[in-house]
């Protein structure tokens, strides 16, 4: 499993070898918006063609939604077990989609400047949404040592080994991706790092940042002694004589990460477009960035305003950062989504991760008797300024692990939403919901809370949750389709750096519920899983909805933005082998952010 994860998430990376070169960004200074007219063509005065997309299969989305047990709408493209495409051409001008139907009929739209492509069969599908990224992660991620995949202490240190001979003694060497969740019990010392790395402060992040691995002098640096208490929320390692000993937990990471010096505005802002292009590169028009801080909103802000960004950016401040919510408490949502970037959505978070044991149980770990897990104040949720953005205007997004802890988020949002009635207009999100109670889960029939979650962890952590917390609370863990049932609405993502971000995987581990080997045979609790519709849509529609803009995007019709994804095979054909699913184009605001028979034409070049 983990071997697999290391090649989707370093593949998913390695595309910004033939990445975006640096350029303009593609969703600047966009037209007001109105609303989608309901036929076409739409008024070629005021929107000229300038691209048509054709002879290729495109699923508008634009019919019914489907039924909670995932059965298509009766107005859907589907008859006696199979889709159908609902149209082969798309025309485009001003940065939205001017018509959508036959070849003959769109291609009847051409004109002189009109540029004209041959997608030759390959599938066209509403721009993808990735609804849970760590984006600016990402991008720093890739100054670091990846440790994704390492499958033993050892070798992530002759990883880091590798790294360290170019980096002069004194200065930080940094890794990222060993397994919390697959090395929760194995130890990791400071004794092996120091021994190894003597002259250099050595920080290794886990995959998830619910774990970190530091030598002495990193500890040093960070002021972890043996006096130094346990933090709120947090876990110091400590040795039998009560020293540290070189690994920490949860909130515990926070005090390492405030040891590295912080970025400058020009690395954070190379934060965003080294993460936004590998997006743009993978097929996605949209992310929803999971936790910024005011330093990374602010570097956002600048790229924005000089129409950087190559795809869009809807963004959660960081309830951690009190600068951050003091200010946009004082400022209010932006929902214009000028350059690109939109702000009117807040993060927090209250729970621990169930991998390193600090989700939040209503019963005692099933590997670790008498432990519960760790939540609320005790993990730094800070209840009163999350309270402060809601009542300010902003959406929020709480992350959300354990059956109790997901529970207590159930009763904190309606607890401001009763003093707030406005409130409950937002459209509040509850991001992973990984383990809920039954009665938790039928609690909510009204479908006005999202559940974000992240297909790909269900297969990626199926071989230990069982361990973890038994075989019945198992069966209430990742549970899509009963959520489903029960009235919440679904939008999905991929928690990266932390997880593989390919679609065809997304696709995949939400269909089967097993990994990309297909593991386990059958599907992890299949009961569960989703449907292909359902799946895209939660890539789509579903995600767009949570970002509050499915009346422009989110389907293929008139007047609606002109993100789209081109993908070189058809998920909706079941003979579609999902993993094996690349992007051929991505296009935003009717630019081509990438293209995938450019990039191979440079590379080629190259050589």
């Amino acid at each position: 499993m983990i071997q697999v994860r290391a090649r989707l998430v370093v593949g998913a990376v390695t595309a910004l070898a033939t990445a975006l070169p640096a350029q303009r960004g593609a969703v600047c200074a966009l037209t007001p918006p109105r609303a989608p007219a309901d036929t076409w063509p739409m008024d070629a005065r005021r929107d000229p063609v300038e691209m048509i997309l054709h002879n290729a299969r495109i699923y508008t989305l634009q019919w019914g939604e489907p039924r909670w047990n995932g059965d298509p709408a009766p107005s859907a493209p589907f008859a006696n077990g199979r889709w159908q495409p609902d149209a082969t051409a798309i025309a485009l001008g001003g940065q939205r989609i001017v018509a959508v139907g036959s070849d003959s009929a769109v291609l009847a739209l051409r004109t002189a400047g009109t540029v004209v492509r041959d997608l030759r069969g390959a599938t066209v599908l509403p721009g993808l949404v990735d609804a849970h990224t760590h984006v600016a992660e990402l991008g720093a991620s890739l100054a670091r040592v990846d440790l994704v995949g390492a499958r033993s202490p050892a070798e992530a240190m002759a990883r880091v080994a590798r790294a360290a001979r170019t980096i002069p003694p004194g200065t930080w060497v940094l890794g990222q991706g060993w397994d919390e969740g697959a090395w929760a019990d194995t130890l990791l010392t400071a004794r092996m790092l120091s021994a190894r790395f003597p002259r250099h402060p050595v920080y290794l992040r886990g995959l998830h940042g619910f774990g970190g691995w530091a030598n002495a002098m990193a500890l040093a640096r960070a002021g972890i002694r043996r006096e130094t208490p346990d933090p709120t929320g947090g876990v110091i390692d400590r040795d039998a004589s009560g020293a540290p000993s070189g690994r920490v937990r949860n909130r515990a990471v926070k005090l390492l990460d405030d040891a590295i010096p912080a970025p400058t505005r020009a690395q954070a802002e190379s934060h965003w477009l080294l993460g936004l292009r590998a997006l743009a590169n993978a097929g996605y028009t949209t992310v929803h960035e999971a936790g910024v801080d005011q330093a990374h909103l602010d570097a956002l802000r600048a790229l924005a305003s000089r129409c950087a960004l190559p795809i869009r950016v809807y963004a959660m401040v960081s309830t951690r950062d009190s600068a951050a919510v003091r200010e946009w408490v004082a400022r209010g949502p932006d929902s214009s989504g000028a350059g690109g970037a939109t702000i009117r959505a807040a993060k927090a978070y209250y729970d621990g991760a169930l991998g390193s044991r600090g989700a939040r149980l209503f019963a005692e770990y099933a590997d670790l008797p008498g432990h519960l897990g760790v939540a609320g104040a005790a993990y730094g949720f800070d209840s009163a300024a999350v309270a402060s953005m809601m009542r300010s205007g902003f959406q929020v997004g709480i992350h959300a692990i354990g059956d109790a802890g997901n529970q207590e988020v159930l009763d904190f949002i309606r607890d401001v939403q009763r003093t707030t009635p406005r409130a409950a207009t937002r459209r509040d999100r509850i991001e992973h919901a990984q383990v809920m109670a039954p009665a938790s889960i039928t609690s909510r029939r009204d479908g006005a809370l999202i559940a974000s979650m992240q297909p790909v962890h269900a297969v990626e952590d199926a071989p230990w949750v069982t361990q973890r917390i038994g075989p019945l609370r198992a069966k209430g863990a990742y549970a899509w389709r009963t959520l489903r049932q029960h009235g919440f609405a679904l939008a999905l993502g991929s928690d990266l750096p932390g997880s593989g971000f390919g679609i065809g995987y997304g696709l995949h581990a939400a269909t089967t519920r097993t990994d990309s080997l297909g593991r386990p045979a059958g599907g992890w609790f299949p009961e569960e899983r989703l449907r292909i519709e359902e799946a895209i849509r939660g890539y789509t529609t579903w995600a767009q909805r949570a970002a509050f803009v499915e009346t422009r995007r989110g389907m293929i019709a008139p007047g609606y933005d002109a993100d789209l994804t081109v993908l070189d095979g058809d998920p909706f054909d079941s003979t579609t082998t999902l993993m094996r699913l690349a992007p051929r184009l991505t296009i935003v605001g009717g630019r081509v952010v990438f293209d995938g028979a450019r990039n191979a034409r440079d590379a080629r070049s190259r050589r």
